[in-house]
């Protein structure tokens, strides 16, 4: 569970991290590079799909900044996978909310 987001920091089944994360059901990936800053590719999250989840939450960071490309945006739901992608607030209410019940990852930009 997500305790608290502000930016640049997350707080998450009560330990704090200060770099971009992939939550999963079992573990938090942290120090989570992407190939390009602000964009959002396939290679990006080509381990996170073969997780065989329900749900992916791309958190965009504070303002937004991330963007999921359109490839991306495709690739995700060729594979079944329901994508929301949201300002990094916002994805993290509904990743608290959508776990509960189903499979679900968060990919969450921290700051911009």
């Amino acid at each position: 569970m997500i305790n608290s987001y502000d930016f640049g920091r997350i707080v998450v089944d009560g330990k704090a991290y200060t770099s971009d994360v992939i939550i999963f059901p079992d573990r938090v990936k942290d120090n989570w590079w992407r190939k390009e800053g602000h964009a959002l590719h396939i290679e990006d999250i080509e381990t996170v799909v073969k997780e065989k989840l329900e749900v992916l939450i791309v958190g965009t960071g504070k303002y937004g900044l991330l963007t999921v490309l359109p490839e991306t945006k495709e690739y995700i739901e060729s594979k079944g996978i329901e994508l929301i992608v949201e300002p990094t607030d916002k994805a993290c209410e509904i990743y608290n909310e959508i776990s509960k019940d189903k499979k679900a990852v968060a990919a969450l930009h921290l700051t911009c």
